[in-house]
């Protein structure tokens, strides 16, 4: 009888937790290998953290999107060729630069010890930590790696600065002195936060113009982060974190920057945590990058049974799925008349072609109504591609809120 009671009340335990919350992604960033530039050129120069870090430590800021009580990290070394050691985590939110905010430090475990192994292609999730995060606010994670990396899985365009100490475990320190900068995230993957019941997640897919490219650094002027601050400053949609999985010069079909979209959609969408929505906007570097290893352009017809499977893959995990229209290139590098017919063509699909769980027409809230093919000059800053931040906001202001309150 007294077995019976307790395992009646585990259950119930179980149950309450159930409905009192579950992991929910407020951050994360879609990750590529930073590939050291040769010996043998003098005239490239090294990026920071490019041939990765030994005995040093990294703090980076990420930007949440909900709020929580408890929150966990995803580490990731998804590309890298040796195992990777991190020898201690810290996070805390921050007050400006490398500094943290007094009394908000906290230690990371990884099953209950300091740090973890990262085998090649392995992501580790960390043990829960006890610390209030608010909505849109900062946060500093701090890894420590001992010994050598090598060339580190990372995110190239992470527009928040990454501060890099010259030697030891730093991960506690109030702030980081004398620390090298700069702009890109390494091995970090996610942050979740316990969130509500009916918290969910949407993940923003794309290339760079998801990523944020031509936005001002730390300033949160990406569309991704921008349609966060109108999410959650909305009652109905105040628990739905974004995780923003933009990749700058990314394809569709084949790899550019970081591996095709087609080969990372299940770690990059599929495998956050809470997710409900994808919007997806990807293939403009499709249509404008011909050459190896694609010597023949895609068509509209190549990439329109490419959305049809990303639209498949979501739906068998029940995550609905919002098709983005591609924005005005004309004048870019890469621009062709070509090029734009397979553009025109497949945000025709997108408006139309009623596969997808709702659209968001980003190419009319971005081009010029006297020349449709270019974006507006207003919001061009000057490549004749990416929106610049006033753009960025017209995209965010552009995506109808209902979408996500819709049964």
């Amino acid at each position: 009888m007294r077995l019976r009671l307790t395992s009646i009340l585990l259950l119930a335990m179980v149950a309450a937790h159930a409905q009192t919350g579950h992991w929910v992604v407020t951050w994360g960033t879609a990750e590529s290998l930073l590939r050291p530039q040769p010996p043998n050129n003098p005239q490239a120069q090294q990026a920071p953290g490019a041939a990765g870090f030994n005995n040093q430590t990294v703090r980076m800021i990420a930007r949440t999107s909900i709020g929580g009580q408890r929150l966990r990290i995803k580490v990731e070394n998804a590309f890298g060729a040796q195992p990777v050691t991190i020898g201690a985590a810290h996070i805390a939110l921050r007050a400006k630069d490398s500094e943290i905010v007094a009394g908000s430090d906290r230690a990371i475990t990884f099953n209950g010890r300091a740090g973890c192994i990262l085998s090649p292609g392995v992501e580790r999730v960390s043990d829960p930590v006890d610390l209030k995060v608010p909505a849109l606010a900062d946060l500093a994670v701090s890894l420590y790696f001992p010994v050598e990396t090598g060339p580190p899985t990372n995110h190239g365009t992470g527009l928040h600065t990454t501060y890099i100490s010259k030697e030891g475990d730093s991960t506690g320190q109030p702030a980081l002195a004398d620390a090298t900068t700069s702009l890109s995230y390494y091995y970090l993957a996610a942050i979740d936060v316990e969130a509500p019941a009916d918290a969910r997640a949407l993940v923003t897919f794309g290339d760079s113009i998801t990523d944020g490219t031509a936005s001002t650094p730390n300033s949160n002027h990406s569309w991704p982060a921008l349609l966060a601050a109108r999410l959650a400053k909305n009652k109905k949609t105040g628990t739905i974190g974004v995780a923003n999985m933009g990749i700058s010069g990314n394809r569709m079909l084949y790899d550019g920057s970081g591996a095709n979209a087609l080969a990372r959609f299940d770690r990059d969408v599929l495998s956050q945590s809470g997710v409900q929505w994808v919007m997806l906007m990807e293939a403009i570097n499709d249509i404008g990058r011909v050459g190896t290893p694609t010597p023949e352009a895609p068509t509209a017809d190549d990439l329109i049974a490419a959305y049809r499977q990303f639209i498949d893959m979501a739906h068998t995990h029940g995550i609905k799925v919002i098709g983005c229209t591609l924005t005005p290139y004309e004048g870019a590098g890469y621009a062709r008349d070509a090029g734009e017919a397979v553009r025109e063509a497949v945000n025709t699909f997108i408006r139309t072609g009623g596969a997808f769980d709702a659209v968001v027409d980003f190419d009319a809230a971005t081009r010029d109504s006297a020349d449709p093919k270019r974006i507006r000059a207003a919001f061009d800053p000057g490549d004749h591609l990416h929106p610049n931040d006033a753009g960025y906001r017209a995209m965010a202001d552009a995506v109808d809120l209902a979408i996500f309150t819709r049964k």
